[in-house]
């Protein structure tokens, strides 16, 4: 099967979870409790506002991954297939070390709290300071056989 630059051989975007959005919504009640003893008509408008804002940014802000025409995309990063190597797993504690107490400073993040799974990519250039890349994905698995080191 040949890929043509119109089908990218993986694409996710790093949606915030409809779990996330719903706990949002506490703010409506704690802005409009701030925002009653200033002016009870502006409220309830005020707290839909902005947690349409928040939500909105949220949703607007959230970064792709894309492996296409042997290119690897994360947020506005982009990197050559062929400088990537190993590609691990990593579950939930093992994000959490490696972003955590794990991470090398000069490593390129793209993560997002509300998804626990991700993988780290060794980068092979020597001219890239970077020695690695972590991205938090819902398909680590997926990902690791679009960049062919399943």
């Amino acid at each position: 099967m040949t890929q043509t630059q119109a089908s990218p051989s993986y694409h996710e975007r790093l949606w915030p979870t409809p779990a996330l959005l719903g706990v949002l919504l506490l703010l409506i009640p704690a802005v409009t409790l701030v925002v009653t003893p200033i002016d009870k008509t502006l409220a309830l408008p005020v707290a839909i506002l902005l947690y349409l804002i928040i939500a909105g940014t949220l949703v607007l802000l959230s970064p792709t991954i894309t492996v296409r025409d042997g290119m690897l995309t994360a947020g506005r990063a982009r990197i050559p297939v062929e400088f990537l190597g190993d590609v691990e797993s990593l579950g939930a504690d093992a994000l959490r070390t490696a972003i955590g107490p794990g991470l090398d400073a000069r490593t390129h993040l793209v993560i997002r709290g509300w998804i626990h799974r991700g993988v780290r990519i060794a980068i092979t250039d020597p001219q890239d300071p970077a020695p690695s890349w972590i991205l938090t994905t819902r398909h680590p698995e997926r990902l690791a056989k679009a960049l062919g080191k399943s």
